[in-house]
Order: C-alpha cells, then sequence, then structure tokens
C-alpha cells in the first residue's frame, strides 16, 4: 500500500498543531485585573501550572500557536515566505498596532497585530507576531483555535443545532472580549456606516469596541450591516433605524 502524501505548501497550513506546539495564554476579565493591579490579597497566582506565568487566580486560559510554533510551520510551507507593511484605502486606523500582508506560496493575506498595552521594543515584538498569527490564520493556520466551539462538526450536530439553536448557542456562547479579527471588522464596519462609536458602545454598555464580548460579536455584525444596507441609494429599507 503507498504511503499517503504529506501535505506541502498551503495545504500544510490548514494542518492542526500538535500538542506540543500549542500554548496557553491568561486571559483576565476587567474585574480580574483590577484586582491584580490592587494587590488584592490572595487573587494572584505566580507561576500558574498551565502557563507558567503569574496572573489572576480566576483567569481562563485560551489556546494559542506562539511566534516560533508559527515560523516553524511557515518556513516548512514555503522556505521563503515573508511579510511587509500594509497601508491601503478603508483598512480601519490601526492605532497602536499595524497591518501586514503576508506572502506564502506567492499567494498573500493581509492581518492585524497590536501591542496590547505593551511599549518599546516588547510593542514592537508583539504586534508583529500578533499580526503574523492573524494573517496566517486566513491561511488556515491554527483556525481551529482561532474558533470558539467545534469549527467542524458532524452531520447530527448540524440537525440538532437546527432544532435547538437558542440552547446549542448558549452553552457554546465565548467567553472574553471580541479577537483581534472581529475586532477589526467591527471597527471597519463603524467606519463604513459612519456610525457614532460612542452611541454604538453606550448601546452595548461597554467603553470600546474592543471591550466588546465576543457572544455579542454576531448581533453588533449583524445591526451594522443592516445599517450599512440601509445606506445603499437602491434599498429602501425603512422601519427600524439603528440610533447610532
Amino acid at each position: 500500500m503507498a504511503e499517503t502524501e504529506k501535505p506541502t505548501g498551503l495545504a500544510l497550513l490548514r494542518m492542526p498543531f500538535p500538542p506540543n506546539q500549542i500554548s496557553k495564554l491568561p486571559k483576565e476579565t476587567r474585574v480580574q485585573a483590577d484586582e491584580r493591579k490592587a494587590r488584592k490579597q490572595g487573587c494572584m497566582v505566580w507561576k500558574c501550572p498551565k502557563c507558567g506565568g503569574a496572573h489572576h487566580k480566576d483567569a481562563v486560559h485560551l489556546d494559542y500557536v506562539g511566534h516560533a510554533a508559527l515560523t516553524d510551520r511557515l518556513l516548512d510551507a514555503d522556505p521563503h515566505w515573508y511579510w511587509e507593511p500594509y497601508v491601503a484605502p478603508g483598512l480601519p486606523n490601526p492605532g497602536n498596532g499595524m497591518w501586514i500582508k503576508l506572502w506564502v506560496c506567492g499567494q498573500s493575506q493581509i492581518g492585524y497585530g497590536h501591542a496590547d498595552g505593551k511599549s518599546g521594543g516588547d510593542a514592537i515584538k508583539e504586534i508583529i507576531g500578533d499580526a503574523l498569527r492573524n494573517a496566517a490564520m486566513r491561511f488556515g493556520a491554527a483556525l481551529d483555535l482561532w474558533h470558539k466551539g467545534d469549527l467542524h462538526i458532524g452531520h447530527d450536530e448540524v440537525e440538532a443545532h437546527q432544532k435547538h439553536p437558542t440552547q446549542l448557542t448558549n452553552e457554546q456562547a465565548p467567553q472574553g472580549p471580541v479577537t483581534d479579527a472581529e475586532w477589526a471588522i467591527l471597527t471597519d464596519l463603524i467606519e463604513k456606516t459612519k456610525a457614532d462609536a460612542k452611541a454604538f458602545c453606550t448601546a452595548f454598555k461597554i467603553k470600546s469596541v474592543k471591550e466588546m464580548p465576543s457572544a455579542q460579536f454576531d448581533r453588533a455584525r449583524a445591526m451594522l450591516n443592516k445599517k450599512l444596507a440601509a445606506m445603499a441609494p437602491a434599498d429602501d429599507l425603512g422601519g427600524d433605524e439603528i440610533k447610532y
């Protein structure tokens, strides 16, 4: 029997990462972060057995692929891969971050990275690593880790979701704030619709779009898309105007 041909190139990027290349990232809520900064008694774990770091004892851990593991996979897929800073009309303002274009096997995808509160050299490294992960995700790299839930489910699960969509959504509701990719989508829609960002945040009881609960992302995107569609000259949707 012939040996199964191993995937190469872009197909290799779609392959799941082995457990030894998947790291744990602690994610604190705003309340937990405030307690940590205030040095509240008994709130900290200093050498976490899962991630080895110091954070609030109740922080959740997210699976992610680090810069080194991703670089290793990119080199296996295409030894000549490279990235470049990217600026184009219509992209949201990068703020404390950067848009990049990642080239692999002669094809490109854009991605966004931000410093997440860091400064100096650490901020630059964080931005580059974050942008590479974001762009590589669009090639399919570690896509299962970006998705909150089961990315590929069977026929029985699809039927169950169609019969009981609310129950399934509640059980699998993602926790924490939106991802960088989700944030980029929302900020892009806010800019395109010329929505009042302050009123938008007030409607969702958040201080900034970055704090949007990921569980509310689909609802927020749908509302903004509806507003965008209503702006089209050929469409007269009428009725429910979005007040932001």
